[in-house]
């Protein structure tokens, strides 16, 4: 028997597309002789939902819409994710759902039983966990089907690595304790850096473990922040690699049962280059999903707006991406020179709006609040004459947006959000964060690669010290410390969290100094809940999936001596 997995790119709640999709790729399953064909979590509908699945005429449709993909192409077996009804004792509406189905007619329901409420995920707020599972006679073949989430519990594999288990069962285990010939993960399991070889990795240990061989089909492409790499795979009894699908594309694998090989698609060559695909994909298909055509980026002649003009064009075309250059009395010529450099590069349309009019009336307008601010001595008028220019780039910006159908793409980066190194309602504007989870010295390893692709970026733009040029001579290290050590301090805080005491002793810093990062870091969280949506790439980013409170006073503890008492570090490994 031949078995595809069937890599898809769905749109949430584009039943009719998808459907499309499903027809067209198990057409080509068919075709190349397979008889079961295998879709990821979801793929009718698209995942992740959300409260779409609260609306009973999603749930009736999605599984309608399926059924007619199975009655399209009756001479195979689908396997694919899709909403369910769920029983009203449960308190839900919904099961997250994998179905069988031939000639339109439901074979086979296993639902979801790990439903994951950490990061990104929320699915107890709308799915009811499945009491118990059973294994899938298809075919003389005793079938494991799981549900993503369902194979990331094994007490083995993770018991090796610094994490904790998130469930007491473990629906591998518990389908697999009886002895099966397959397992199936059908999945929407969203790319962060490093996820795909941890991935891989766990679905082997799986493998060997239970000497079985495993079958992943996961979800492709973007919906809203999420990007999901596909990299569906097929493993080997003995945990080897037979097969591998294409990472951040779509994909058909067909794969004999017994051997389970076929091609083993190239993976990208290290983390820069998978997040470079990931930022590609994710602005495509947000730009598209969301119904735009093309996108505007406002150039600043700085490596932030660089690389995201420089991913615009691998995501959309030249044509289709636009750039502005909008000088106050503070910008260099240097800017312009490099701005216009790389518009040339890229082969995108440039236009040179000068905000200086609109500076000075703006100026004139508030000259007698600007005295009182500057006789006050304190810092307010500066900064309000700062926030003035970037917030009227944004109005010149949205006016072309409003002009062209083009979408605002925002070129702020993870430290400047982190630190609130940013303008409420100026450079923050925009309709999606492309390189919101991005820090600032990996912004110029993905611009290196980018010049490793295709020579966008010019040599200048790399190597001038990073100005935002609202005044005389302005540097972010006027602000900030070196963005070297800065990333450093942000990733173990927000992705690692880890506490001021530790990360002081890690990078050999002044506890206290550490501490008063960390500080405005917290304190700038009314910012951060004001940006677009943010391309996420990180195991921990800003936005959906970090949710503290705005209105909050807690403060890391001061620290004497740079440690805390025993029995506080106690406490903390326990909960970790």
């Amino acid at each position: 028997m031949k078995i595809a997995l069937a890599q898809i790119n769905p749109t949430v709640g584009a039943l009719a597309a998808n459907h499309d999709s499903i027809v067209a790729f198990a057409r080509r399953a068919q075709a190349a002789g397979a008889s079961l064909v295998i879709f990821p979590e979801m793929a009718i509908c698209g995942y992740p939902p959300r409260d779409l699945v609260e609306k009973p005429e999603f749930v009736v449709e999605s599984m309608e819409w399926l059924r007619r993909a199975s009655r399209a192409v009756p001479e195979v077996t689908l396997l694919c994710g899709c909403v369910t009804p769920a029983a009203a004792s449960t308190g839900k509406r919904v099961h997250n759902s994998a179905l069988a189905l031939e000639n339109g007619e439901i074979v086979f329901q296993q639902s979801k039983m790990l439903l994951p409420t950490y990061d990104v995920f929320d699915e107890l707020r709308n799915f009811a966990p499945a009491d118990a599972q059973r294994p899938w006679r298809h075919r003389g073949l005793r079938i494991a089907v799981t549900i993503c989430e369902d194979a990331w519990n094994d007490k083995n594999y993770w018991s090796q690595r610094p994490f904790r288990r998130l469930y007491e069962r473990d629906p591998v285990e518990e389908q697999l304790r009886g002895g099966a010939d397959l397992l199936i993960n059908i999945s929407a399991s969203p790319y962060s850096s490093g996820k795909i070889g941890v991935r891989q990795e766990m679905l082997s240990a799986i493998a060997r473990e239970y000497r079985v061989p495993v079958v992943l089909v996961n979800q492709v492409g973007g919906n809203d922040q999420l990007i999901f790499d596909g990299s569906s795979l097929a493993l080997g009894a003995d945990g080897t690699l037979r097969a591998r699908a294409a990472s951040f594309d779509q994909d058909l694998l067909v794969v004999e049962a017994g051997e389970w090989r076929a091609e083993v698609r190239a993976a990208p060559e290290d983390e820069t280059a998978a997040i470079w695909q990931a930022l590609v994909l994710g602005t495509r298909d947000y730009v598209r999903k969301c119904g735009f055509e093309r996108a505007l980026v406002g150039l600043s002649g700085g490596v932030d707006s660089a690389l995201t003009a420089a991913i615009a064009v691998a995501a959309l075309g030249a044509e289709n991406v636009s750039t502005a250059f909008l000088p106050s009395r503070y910008s260099s010529p240097q800017s312009a020179a490099d701005a216009a450099e790389l518009a040339h590069r890229l082969g995108v349309e440039l236009r040179t709006l000068p905000i200086e009019p609109l500076f000075e009336t703006a100026l004139a307008t508030l000259a007698p609040e600007l005295r009182a601010a500057q006789a006050s001595g304190g810092r307010a008028a500066g900064l309000a004459e700062q926030n003035v220019q970037s917030r009227l780039r944004r109005l010149l910006l949205m006016a072309l947006s409003n002009l062209s159908g083009a979408l605002v793409l925002a070129t702020g980066n993870k430290s400047e959000l982190a630190m609130g190194y940013c303008t409420l309602y100026g450079d923050m504007i925009g309709g999606l964060g492309v390189i919101a989870d991005v820090l600032k010295t990996e912004v110029y390893a993905l611009a290196r690669h980018a010049n490793r692709l295709q020579g966008w970026i010019p040599e200048a733009i790399l190597e001038r010290a990073p100005t935002a040029e609202l005044k005389p001579g302005q540097l972010d290290a006027d602000d900030l410390p070196p963005y070297a050590v800065l990333d450093q301090v942000i990733r173990a805080y927000v992705e690692d969290y880890q506490e001021p005491a530790a990360i002081a002793a890690a990078l050999g810093r002044d506890p206290e100094w550490v501490r008063a990062l960390i500080q405005r870091l917290d304190y700038s969280e009314y910012k951060r809940q004001q940006a677009p949506p943010g391309l996420k790439v990180s195991k921990k980013a800003f936005g959906m999936g970090r949710r503290l409170p705005i209105a909050q006073r807690y403060a890391p503890p001061a620290v004497p001596g740079g440690s805390l008492p025993a029995e506080w570090m106690a406490a903390i490994t326990e909960l970790v």
